[in-house]
Formats: C-alpha cells, sequence, structure tokens
C-alpha cells in the first residue's frame, strides 16, 4: 500500500511571514513535521508543496522530496487544500505514474503532532472501509453555545447560535458541563483517500472517522502568540525526553 505525505508549504504566510522556515526549538518549523513524517512506518513517501524555492531548500535537506513547485495561481491566501492536493496528484500520475491509495495532509503549523499521532490517524482510516477520511479531534477550548456576534446596527451582541438550534435559553451563561460536548478538528492532519479528493473534491468526504488528539499536542500556528506557545511546548517535550 502507497501512504503519501504531502507537507502543504507557501512562502506567502501572513499571519507569521515565513513561518514555515523559522526556527522553532532549534530547527526550522517545517523540519519537525517531516521528521514525524520520516517516523512513522507507515508513510511510504513524503513530498513538500510549496511555491517557494527556500522552502524547497530546506524541506529537501531535512529530507522530504520537492518533486514540483506549486503553481502561483493555486498559492495564495484563498487557495484550497483540494486545489494544491489534487495539483500533487495529478503531477505525481502524469510525471511518473504513481497513484497512492491514502494521503496525509500534514501542515508545518502543527508542530507538536508525532509519528505515534500519523500511526494512529492511518490506522483508524484502514480500520474502516467506509471512512472517506480521518481526523484529529480535541475538546472544543471555546463552547459554540457561549459564541457571539455583534448586531447589524453595531450596537449590541447577539447569540452566535440561535435558540431554534440550541433549544436553550442563554447557554452562553450556562455552565459548560450540562453543555452537549463539541469538538475541534485539530488541524494537525488530514487522512484521506485518494478518491476523497479527487472524486468528491473534499479533504473530509461524507464519512469522517475521527481520533483524539491532546490539546498540548495540537498548537495550530496563526499568529505570532501560537509560535511562542508552541516553543514552550516544544522546550519542555524536549526536556522531558532529556
Amino acid at each position: 500500500m502507497h501512504i503519501l505525505a504531502i507537507i502543504p508549504a507557501r512562502g506567502g504566510s501572513k499571519g507569521v511571514p515565513r513561518k514555515n522556515i523559522k526556527m522553532l526549538a532549534g530547527k526550522p518549523l517545517i523540519a519537525w513535521t517531516i521528521e514525524a513524517a520520516k517516523g512513522a512506518p507507515s508513510v511510504t513517501r513524503i513530498i513538500c508543496s510549496t511555491d517557494d524555492q527556500e522552502i524547497a531548500d530546506v524541506a529537501k535537506q531535512y529530507g522530504a522530496e520537492v518533486p514540483f513547485l506549486r503553481p502561483a495561481e493555486i498559492a495564495k491566501d484563498l487557495s484550497t487544500d483540494v486545489e494544491f492536493l489534487t495539483q500533487a496528484l495529478d503531477w505525481l500520475k502524469t510525471n511518473e505514474g504513481y497513484e497512492p491509495d491514502i494521503v496525509l495532509r500534514l501542515p508545518p503549523t502543527s508542530p507538536l503532532r508525532t509519528s505515534a499521532h500519523i500511526e494512529e490517524g492511518i490506522r483508524v482510516l484502514l480500520a474502516d472501509p467506509d471512512a472517506d477520511a480521518s481526523r484529529p479531534i480535541a475538546e472544543s477550548p471555546k463552547h459554540p453555545y457561549k459564541m457571539w456576534k455583534i448586531s447589524e446596527d453595531k450596537k449590541y451582541l447577539e447569540p452566535f447560535l440561535p435558540k431554534s438550534f440550541t433549544n436553550m435559553d442563554q447557554p452562553y451563561n450556562m455552565p459548560r458541563q450540562i453543555l452537549p460536548d463539541a469538538y475541534i478538528h485539530t488541524g494537525a492532519m488530514d487522512v484521506m483517500r485518494r478518491d476523497t479528493i479527487l472524486k468528491l473534491k473534499s479533504t473530509s468526504g461524507n464519512k469522517l472517522a475521527y481520533f483524539f488528539m491532546k490539546l498540548e499536542d495540537s498548537v495550530n500556528i496563526d499568529h505570532p502568540i501560537d509560535f511562542d506557545m508552541a516553543e514552550i511546548l516544544m522546550q519542555k517535550r524536549l526536556q522531558s525526553n532529556g
């Protein structure tokens, strides 16, 4: 079975400029994800999808393949995951005749995701032949029933979710313990069958399996404060591991 890990790393990140090769605990950010993928026995190939030659050089230095540079038109702020995944799969089939069975999207922005997490995601998908994909989840740190929006006249707060949805009076004032469980996709990875991407044009499909990750392993770097938190947690992990 061919299991391909694709590491997306655009050069034009805005929240943290050049974040994919910014140093984190002594290594470029992207290196942590490449090393996690290399440590997962089920992963048979690792490529980096980037539009940036400097990122490509760093990715190759740490052991990922960069068989092509991503076209600029699908490396924009609003470009979707399906676009770059489809481009990568089409390129590999056309130029190499290579068609993986399973595809992983492993963003560098989740550096605390481990090889064991990757293996778990693969195991969960393969264990359920009806599942189109699997994702890691964690308990939502902010419950959706307690979220707000600003009224159209900009004067007051209104519940983001109406009573017709929650079927509760003022759930935003209720103890969290009585609200229904809510989870987030940690963003650390997507594990997908090839047809989920190419035929369903999706990274989740219609039947989405799941597994759990701890919040401390699930930091997703979008802003400078996330980078600082990842640095603290990575240093703590490294010290713990000696």
